[in-house]
């Protein structure tokens, strides 16, 4: 398999509005509202073909911004390393989040307003390229919500938090790919599942794993999650070979519940690097 993979219905039908976003330093671009800027580039190639952004958790509730020593957009400071390593020299910009607040905030939902925030910047700076979305807690529940935006191909919810009230009609003709610990106590892995399964019914390609022997904090089997979430987001953009499972769940009919919980399996610390390119991928421009 070779060349970025596109998808996406063209239109965005994601909840909420754009606005801004905050979590920690590196080049950020474009200004939301009050000239806060929501997109923060962490790898930035001269002519990107595609890009991934990340989203760290935060809290149910809370209006105050995050600092600057912020554990949890820490937490995914490995995953940012894991996924600009995984697709070096493809072309692949690799951004972050900025959030204005820690919390969700109720019917503000306003991580999901700065998500949009960030790819309306991208879209912007980098004109309509695939978009993968890697979130993590109460980022992948942004990623979720942001997914209809018209440049998001494929989503990557890690430990989402998945509340049953949650639309999942912007999933529709998206590729999306859910983790879940089964010693998670913070958010549900039952609820994922539900959502998973409410996803594929509204139109995505939806493929479910539990990471066994792993709760909220991603720290037990770290490297699986490192490994998995940047070949699998990898995969996503057309770089390399989907593992099996994966493209056998995205055939799965829409009514079907099955391929929702699969066991994750160990990620070997090197991996074929079937499909992916030699050299930059070409770009429109």
């Amino acid at each position: 398999m070779s060349g970025i993979r596109t998808g996406g219905n063209g239109g965005s039908t994601t909840p909420g509005n754009s606005s801004g976003g905050d979590s920690g330093g590196g080049r950020g671009t474009g200004a939301g509202t009050g000239g806060h800027r929501a997109l923060v580039w962490r790898g930035l190639p001269e002519r990107p073909g595609a890009a991934v952004l990340v989203l760290h958790g935060g809290q149910e509730h809370g209006l105050s911004r995050p600092g600057p020593v912020n554990l949890a957009g820490l937490r995914m400071a490995g995953f940012v390393h894991a996924l600009r390593r995984e697709t070096e020299g493809a072309g692949v910009a690799v951004g972050t989040v900025r959030y204005r607040h820690r919390g969700w905030n109720g019917e503000r939902a306003d991580a999901a307003k700065d998500a949009i925030a960030a790819l309306d910047d991208l879209a912007e700076e980098l004109g309509p390229v695939p978009t993968v979305l890697v979130g993590h807690s109460m980022g992948g529940r942004a990623a979720l919500w942001a997914a209809g935006h018209p440049v998001v191909t494929g989503v990557v919810a890690l430990a989402p938090w998945c509340p049953a009230e949650d639309p999942c009609e912007q999933l529709a003709d998206r590729d999306v790919l859910m983790l879940h610990g089964d010693l998670d106590r913070i958010t549900s892995p039952a609820a994922t599942r539900a959502f998973a399964a409410r996803g594929r019914a509204a139109g995505a390609r939806v493929c479910g794993y539990t990471v066994l022997g792993t709760g909220h904090t991603l720290m037990r089997r770290i490297n699986d999650w490192h490994r998995a979430t940047a070949r699998l987001s990898a995969g996503l953009l057309g770089l390399r070979d989907l593992p099996p499972e994966v493209a056998t769940a995205f055939a799965l009919p829409s009514h079907s519940t099955a391929a929702l919980d699969l066991p994750l399996p160990r990620y070997p610390r090197t991996a074929p690097s079937a499909g992916r390119p030699s050299r930059p991928l070409p770009t429109d421009a």
